[in-house]
């Protein structure tokens, strides 16, 4: 079955490029292409989608709130940033509203094929060319790596799923408040400021 892939990008330039590149890719179909997030949620209602090649910057609402009304709505989608932008908080919101990953647009066709196979396996996924935008500057050295728990592991290879802290406290029995402290006592032992770099930081140390 082919990999049904649409894409919400209102610059139609963009879009015809990435039709082509997708074009070329075996086991890959892209189903249909709208510029607003109102045209993008009717679709996603009456079309099966696999993965979404979601733009920032739209004319309606961002793309950063139609990630997490995706997320909230069709949670089985897997949703893929694109942007021209490369601006950390950028990266950063678009994850934690529910992306698994993010690409620029310039990405070559064969990122993209990582990319879309990657988060279609449920992983995290980020562009090589984004990579040294989330990336702590001062990276953990492996020998100084601060003790974490087994619980604190869980959950963080559950918050590496894209698991929401409800979803995690479900599935380990544990209460939502819990949860959110266990994220917050990663944050500071891995000394990172968001969800987007502790994923980072926890796949580049082998963590996760």
């Amino acid at each position: 079955m082919a990999i049904k892939i649409f894409i919400v990008d209102d610059h139609q330039i963009v879009v015809a490029g990435l039709k082509t590149l997708l074009r070329g890719l075996e086991n890959i179909e892209v189903v249909g292409a709208v510029s607003t997030a109102f045209e993008a949620i009717g679709f996603l209602k009456e079309n099966k989608v696999d993965v979404v090649l979601l733009d920032i910057n739209l004319p309606d609402i961002s793309g950063i709130e139609l990630c997490k009304k995706i997320n909230k709505e069709f949670p089985s989608i897997k949703i893929l940033g694109i942007s021209t932008f490369s601006e950390r908080s950028y990266i950063s919101r678009m994850i934690e509203n529910g992306a698994l990953g993010y690409l620029i647009k310039s990405a070559s066709a064969e990122e993209i094929a990582e990319a879309i196979q990657t988060v279609m396996q449920g992983k995290m996924y980020l562009s090589v060319s984004t990579e040294h935008l989330i990336h702590p500057v001062n990276s953990i050295a492996a020998n100084t790596l601060p003790a974490i728990t087994k619980r604190e592991k869980e959950v963080l290879a559950l918050i590496a799923e894209g698991l929401t802290n409800n979803q995690i406290a479900e599935k380990l029995f544990i209460s939502p408040l819990t949860v959110d402290s266990h994220r917050k006592n990663l944050l500071t032992k891995l000394k990172v400021n968001n969800t987007a770099a502790l994923i980072h930081l926890a796949v580049i140390q082998g963590l996760i």
